[in-house]
């Protein structure tokens, strides 16, 4: 699901945001090897001070698996300030009704085992109609970004080929890179959507987001508070690099230390909100997995009372 986050109400959502610019420093500091600056684990420049807009997508526990900026170009921008040798001495796009579109990226750990029948991901293409449809419900007609070759062909591959591009494609660190139009037209959502096989909306609400943080906060409390003594926490497990195996034998190792009720409830808490971590995106598999935790509880109950 997609989370748009703008001015309006990034203090409602300041854990999302914190989770999205440390999902950029892994993706742009660690993996890509980017020169940005990282502070407190966490990717943030000088464009996010000039109140951009977040496109935000988030898995059924609110983690952030994806994530773009949106910037006005009628002030300053990364094209006509940072990337300006593209512009090969053009002036930099200025207009109310073209936004530009940077630091696009997903969090392919987390999303290891997320199947698609396609090259490029489901997650990838949600965040790119995320972008196209919160641009044309606000009006604007075009996005601008800046890409690199291997970019332009994922968005050839998702029948989101750009209708353009500005300037030249340039030398930039040891990527090349160039500056791609994207028309926020029905027909080109309609071809990503078909591509992707996505359907239906793919917004949350700002009342069902908030409710969704509340209930993964009321859980992170309930385990944290119950399972003091724990070497392992709850952010450590829930980190992208974990294994499933341990996080599954996690979770059924603090059902079967568990000796009071709060101890109980706080560790069929913690296996439902890691149940994509920890086993499948299969229905009938997360019931088993549901069940056996509520048997479990009920066996340690039976045997407290005895």
């Amino acid at each position: 699901m997609i989370i748009t986050i703008d001015g309006l109400n990034k203090d409602q959502f300041q854990p999302l945001l914190e989770d999205m610019f440390r999902l950029r420093a892994r993706v742009f500091a660690g993996r890509l090897g980017w020169d940005v600056t990282i502070e407190n684990d966490m990717e943030i420049d000088q464009f996010d001070h000039m109140d951009p807009s977040y496109v935000v997508g988030v898995d059924d526990n609110m983690n952030v698996i994806s994530c773009a900026r949106v910037l006005q170009t009628t002030g300053p921008h990364m094209l006509s300030d940072v990337f300006s040798a593209i512009l090969c001495g053009q002036a930099p796009v200025r207009s109310p009704n073209i936004w530009e579109s940077t630091r696009f990226c997903v969090d392919t750990q987390r999303l290891k085992g997320e199947k698609s029948k396609h090259t490029v991901s489901t997650a990838t293409c949600e965040l790119m109609l995320g972008i196209l449809e919160y641009a044309q419900d606000s009006g604007i007609t075009d996005i601008i970004t800046v890409i690199d070759p291997i970019m332009d062909r994922v968005l050839k591959r998702s029948n989101n080929a750009p209708h353009g591009y500005v300037g030249e494609t340039v030398p930039m660190g040891k990527v090349k890179a160039l500056a791609a139009l994207l028309d926020c037209t029905d027909e080109r959502i309609a071809n990503v959507r078909e591509f992707a096989g996505i359907k239906g909306d793919i917004f949350l609400s700002e009342e069902e987001a908030m409710k969704r943080l509340e209930l993964k906060e009321i859980a992170q409390e309930m385990c944290l508070a119950a399972l003091p003594d724990n070497e392992m926490d709850l952010e450590a497990i829930s980190k992208p690099g974990a294994s499933l195996t341990d996080l599954r034998e996690y979770c059924f190792d603090q059902l079967a230390k568990a000796s009071t009720d709060k101890e109980m409830s706080a560790a069929v808490a913690l296996m439902e909100m890691l149940s994509d971590r920890i086993g499948t995106d299969d229905a009938q598999e997360l019931q088993r997995l549901s069940d056996r935790a509520k048997i479990t509880g009920r066996d340690k109950n039976t045997i407290r009372s005895a």
